[in-house]
């Protein structure tokens, strides 16, 4: 008699009623997640109020028409902005229009497919390195510690070239201050008041933020003064020579530490979360995971996993791609509108925030069997393209996607041909969402050797 299927994994309980603006203001610093409708699961668009006029949409073809055919009339939000350009500036990820594109067009080469393989050795080190630490481990391990551990090595070796001057440990500590205490909504950001009124909150980050940007300018002053001779060229590198096919135009000095810091903080986050998701759910499911381990022994042998094996590992390709489904690191975007329009029928008018919950959107009934439940097979047929959103899409597609997944292939396949990972009853990680959706309370399981 085969087993009963296992209860669905963790996920977020979404809004049952109106929350109000005090309500609203109160939820979003708890777990932005909670202000998404649990309607929005099963609608194509939800449209309210708070202190301003906001659409969340949900429907795959509004999400193109958003994210591809009108890029230029969404961009990021009002409210992305002044929580994000404290910590980032004017960077790739904020930056809009003409700027936009050209810091694209120059940061490109690095994240070519070419060059990215060209880094899967960095990326099996930091497996290697993940898997000592874990033979040495005793009692239940906190996953979601190991996984940012072992991905910051591999954001400092691509970046900076391991580059030991650079203080890791004051940078990290600087970004989680900030998303613990100053990245969040407030009640002036829900109210829709001006960005020049200062939020009060994000006053006390700045002498972290200042720190972060102090180590980042000392790293590139240090490259600029002593350039690298021989070895593949890092993302320091690359930033410091992109320039404008065009024009010429090169970074200033402020675009070349904000790009930097943008991508030690997301290179190392998403993929981090995304492993330490897919370790909980691999926990969750022991059969799931027993296949698994048996494809990647069945690859790997006693070796760690490379580049080259990317395609010989592929219910683990599907293992991330249900991870990401379920616990997008990205959980939910916003823009503002700029000029009058309607989504799914709905008047848009300038001014009003578009938001994109791609946390519903990936939980939507309508757009996925059993929507809640942990099926890696399900990516054994290919969803609709605006259905599934981890990196977003169209031109703004996250350009660090296939590093990433990359990375979480590499890493998972070489920790689950070597441990089994076990739940621990009463320990269950509780996802939440600040800036990006982390399991709060972390991810403690019992490792042991297979």
């Amino acid at each position: 008699m085969s087993r009963p299927p296992p209860s669905e994994p963790v996920k977020v309980a979404l809004a049952r009623r109106p929350l109000g603006v005090v309500g609203t203001v109160m939820t979003a610093r708890r777990n932005l997640l909670e202000l998404i409708p649990e309607i929005a699961t099963r609608q194509p668009i939800v449209s309210g109020k708070t202190g301003i006029r906001f659409h969340m949409v949900m429907d795959p073809a509004t999400l193109r028409h958003i994210l591809k055919d009108r890029v230029g009339d969404y961009p990021k939000s009002n409210v992305t902005k002044l929580i994000l350009e404290p910590a980032i500036g004017d960077s790739l990820f904020v930056a809009e229009g003409a700027n936009w594109r050209w810091q694209r067009h120059a940061v490109a080469p690095a994240f070519a497919l070419r060059h990215v393989q060209g880094l899967g050795p960095i990326m099996t080190a930091a497996a290697e390195a993940s898997s000592r630490r874990l033979q040495a481990a005793f009692g239940p391990v906190d996953l979601f510690a190991e996984t940012v551990a072992a991905t910051f090595e591999v954001i400092s070796d691509v970046t900076l070239s391991g580059d030991r001057t650079f203080d890791r440990d004051a940078v990290h500590h600087a970004i989680d201050g900030y998303i613990a205490q100053t990245a969040k909504v407030s009640l002036l950001d829900v109210m829709g008041l001006p960005g020049w009124l200062p939020r009060p909150g994000r006053l006390f980050s700045r002498p972290g933020l200042n720190r972060m940007k102090q180590i980042a300018d000392r790293a590139i002053d240090a490259r600029a003064a002593s350039p690298r001779s021989r070895g593949v060229p890092d993302l320091l590198d690359l930033l410091l020579d992109a320039s404008d096919s065009e024009t010429g135009r090169t970074m200033t000095r402020d675009e070349l530490r904000d790009n930097l810091l943008t991508f030690i903080v997301a290179g190392h986050e998403t993929t981090a979360l995304t492993l330490a998701w897919a370790l909980y759910l691999c926990a969750f499911d022991p059969a799931i995971q027993d296949r698994a381990a048996a494809e990647a022994r069945g690859v790997l042998g006693d070796r760690a996993a490379t580049a080259g094996d990317m395609s010989r590992l592929p219910l683990i390709q599907r293992i991330v791609n249900e991870t990401l489904r379920l616990y997008p690191p990205a959980a939910f975007l916003s823009r503002t509108a700029q000029v009058a329009d309607r989504l799914c029928g709905r008047k848009v008018l300038p001014g009003d925030t578009v938001m994109l919950p791609i946390y519903a959107l990936h939980r939507h009934h309508l757009l996925w069997d059993r929507p809640d439940a942990f099926d890696p097979d399900r990516f054994l047929t290919t969803p609709d393209r605006y259905a599934f959103l981890p990196f977003g899409a169209g031109p703004r597609i996250c350009i660090g996607a296939s590093f990433a997944l990359h990375e979480a292939v590499i890493i998972l396949a070489t920790l689950l041909a070597r441990f089994r990972f076990q739940a621990i009853a009463g320990r269950r990680p509780d996802p939440r969402m600040i800036l990006t959706l982390r399991p709060h309370g972390g991810v403690w399981l019992r490792v042991t050797p297979r």
